[in-house]
């Protein structure tokens, strides 16, 4: 065994299955892919990244799905907005390099692109998650990733790259012209200062998954009233997104 069917072979313990694709499933993939730019050798991959672990367990022995692909197209989307920010933002230092590109690819704006590229109506899943309103997001920007990292396995690196430089064309002007991006939290903070005696508070609304995928929701409280609400893959993440929510409900930004 190389070390590429090593680093790609199923984990232990799992039996998977490569899914039956309908002819009316195959056709919406192929558009999908001509829509987004990309031209893969072996579409069942892109069909693997839009399955939803929910959708799979549907099925024995269970059919493939999209975990392991997110997390390949996280770290392939994180090098290639890294890469973009490095040689397009030169008078950046690398704390405002991590705080830009953390501003692009937080949870709102993977699911805006993701809802822009049509994934909702493209990705499988199980009963427990069409009905789950709260999940809806953070399944679209898992999704995404996966799609990424289905390009980067089929295609790639130098496609996969452009592809993120092309898709994320518009967030990369945004930053050009707003600069750096604000931290919500700490926007919102200084706002309700402003306003004494009133008070900001954040409260966890739930957290689901397995370890090594948590999804956080969180509120953002101002004198015990929820103002927004905000999920992500971590406490701090979640808390950022319902400040993001709160500021904006607030009439403090805008949605992009």
């Amino acid at each position: 065994m190389t070390i590429d069917e090593k680093i790609f072979e199923e984990p232990e313990g799992e039996e998977w299955v490569d899914d039956i694709i309908s002819k009316q499933r195959l056709v919406a993939l192929e558009k999908f892919a001509e829509k987004i730019g990309v031209k893969f050798s072996h579409i069942e991959i892109l069909h693997v990244a839009l399955t939803h672990k929910s959708y799979a367990n549907e099925f024995e022995p269970r059919i493939k799905y999209n975990e392991r692909l997110e997390f390949l197209g996280d770290a392939v989307l994180g090098l290639a907005t890294a890469t973009y920010l490095f040689k397009h933002f030169t008078h950046l230092k690398e704390g405002e390099l991590t705080k830009t590109r953390s501003g692009i690819v937080r949870q709102s704006t993977l699911t805006r692109v993701a809802k822009d590229i049509g994934l909702e109506d493209l990705l499988l899943l199980g009963p427990t998650e069409i009905n789950s309103r709260r999940g809806r997001d953070s399944n679209l920007e898992d999704a995404l990733e996966a799609v990424i990292g289905a390009i980067y396995l089929d295609c790639g690196w130098a496609v996969a790259r452009d592809y993120v430089f092309r898709q994320f064309g518009a967030e990369f002007e945004h930053v050009k012209i707003t600069g750096i991006p604000k931290d919500y939290k700490s926007k919102l903070q200084e706002l309700i200062q402003r306003q004494p005696p009133k008070k900001l508070s954040y409260v966890e609304l739930s957290a689901d998954g397995p370890d090594h995928n948590r999804t956080f929701e969180a509120a953002a409280l101002i004198d015990g009233k929820v103002f927004g609400k905000g999920v992500g893959r971590s406490k701090k993440a979640a808390e950022q997104e319902a400040a993001r929510a709160a500021l904006q409900k607030m009439g403090q930004i805008v949605q992009m």
